[in-house]
């Protein structure tokens, strides 16, 4: 299984509770922070949930 680098780059002030609770889900707290996950189907799922508040790339 691939694993996958996350940084939020977007704010989540003024999104649905659930766009908040699914970012720290993933680990993240704060805009520019970056947490590594493996590539799973349920972290892949959290990540289209909220693909225009993070950017994401594979780790090889």
């Amino acid at each position: 299984m691939a694993k996958i680098r996350i940084k939020q780059v977007r704010s989540k002030i003024d999104r649905p509770e659930r766009q908040k609770r699914t970012l720290e889900a993933l680990g993240l707290k704060k805009i520019n922070q970056v947490v590594e996950h493996d590539g799973t189907p349920q972290i892949l799922g959290m990540v289209n949930a909220v693909k225009h508040l993070i950017e994401v790339e594979e780790v090889k």
